[in-house]
């Protein structure tokens, strides 16, 4: 009998109502001859709401106590989802992340998954129930409850997939798919029916926010198909799988947009090896994820280097290199968080010259100005100003035709 792994998003299971509907869907599944473990986010904004009582008792939120309230809302859904079950004569059990066997590293806030031992959910599934698992969590090596981060209960479901041998792995969200760019910014965005997995780790690494990255990654490296789909109409959605070599691939797929970043600039530094590693070592024991980097020509002796982070890691990033400025020999540290990026993705890339140089055309005759570029083998990217980004997605989603 196939197995299916099944996530459900905060809006997948927001009230009493959309939680029947998951316990439905769930059983139709059932009927339809697969095994199913069903992994859940927190209702609705409950997350947003714990973090604002946390704000509202104190300014100190010890990351370890901060996990220990944030994990309490995928534990409310995991229970409610496994009653809406019972209530349709299904047999479930929930599961935490640690009771999962999810075992994690001790980073508090943003752990990463070292070992899934998933015996409980064998036990339940051989026993002829349906596990439901809360997302987002897991225990760490140090026996502490920890949470995955932004996008931890995508993560979670891909992570059971692969350790139990899905045969997929469905993502439901409140969207039929991945469109060719964000449907609220161009309203003739379409769906993209199937995705390589490198195509898609692009896609989410600039801006698309239907799949986190680290999911992405980890299916791509336990080869676990993705499906995602819509809570609300069911429909077949965009899937995510190995590329298929014997079918010509999209010049560009999609183009993105994100403006959860910043840029900070540490300027006149020594120009001589090692400044940059010191001081983007240091970024990463802080555990600041950095993004694109440019470094100046040196002028008499000196350069600067700027580079993007997280907006949430900004304090953070300004912090560490302004410790280091001394010893770095920089003038100054400065920061800019008026930024955005806006990025093509297409595996076609890789075989047609000419796309960043229509690209620049196309954002040169919307007076929109470039600060950094960054590129993989199949992803272009440009900084720009945050009040231009949507202006340069609807030119360039118009310019590619990615509306056809």
């Amino acid at each position: 009998m196939p197995l299916l792994v099944q996530k459900y998003g905060g809006t997948s299971v927001g009230d009493p109502e959309r939680i029947r509907a998951v316990a439905d869907h769930v059983a139709r599944t059932r009927r339809g001859g697969s095994e199913v473990v069903v992994v859940v986010s927190a209702m609705g904004r409950s997350t947003d709401d714990l973090l604002r009582l946390a704000s509202e008792v104190s300014t100190s939120q010890p990351p370890r106590e901060l996990d220990m309230l944030l994990t309490a809302g995928e534990r409310i859904s995991m229970a409610l989802v496994c009653m809406a079950l019972s209530g349709l004569g299904v047999e479930a059990v929930s599961f935490t992340g640690s009771q999962a066997g999810i075992i994690t590293d001790s980073t508090h806030t943003k752990a990463k998954i070292v070992e899934v031992r998933g015996d409980r959910l064998r036990e339940a599934l051989g026993a002829g129930k349906v596990p439901v698992v809360a997302g987002f969590q897991g225990v760490s090596t140090e026996r502490d409850v920890t949470t995955l981060g932004r996008g931890g209960s995508d993560t979670t479901a891909v992570a059971l997939a692969a350790v139990l041998g899905a045969s997929a792995c469905e993502i439901y969200t409140d969207v039929p798919g991945v469109f060719s760019a964000d449907p609220r910014v161009v309203p003739e965005a379409r769906r993209i029916g199937r995705l390589s997995f490198e195509e898609m780790l692009d896609i989410a690494a600039s801006g698309g926010r239907v799949l986190a990255l680290r999911s992405v990654e980890f299916a791509r490296n336990h080869h676990v198909p993705l499906h995602v789909r819509s809570s609300f109409t069911w429909e077949p959605g965009t899937w995510v799988q190995e590329e298929d070599p014997s079918m010509e691939q999209a010049v560009v797929t999609a183009v993105t947009h994100d403006v959860s970043e910043a840029k900070v600039t540490v300027a006149r530094v020594p120009d001589r090896p090692g400044i940059a590693a010191r001081l983007f070592r240091a970024l990463a024991e802080a555990h600041v994820n950095v993004d694109t980097i440019v470094q100046n020509t040196s002028v008499e002796g000196t350069t600067d280097i700027s580079f993007t982070v997280p907006r949430d890691d900004l304090a953070l990033s300004m912090e560490v290199a302004r410790g280091l400025a001394p010893e770095l020999g920089s003038g100054e540290v400065t920061s800019d968080s008026a930024i955005a990026k806006v990025s093509l993705v297409g595996a076609g890339m890789r075989s047609n010259p000419g796309v960043s140089a229509t690209m620049f055309e196309v954002l040169a005759s919307e007076g929109v100005n470039i600060e950094m570029i960054s590129t993989s083998s199949i992803r272009i990217s440009c900084v720009v100003r945050e009040d231009a980004v949507e202006r340069a997605v609807r030119a360039l989603h118009e310019a590619f035709d990615l509306e056809r």
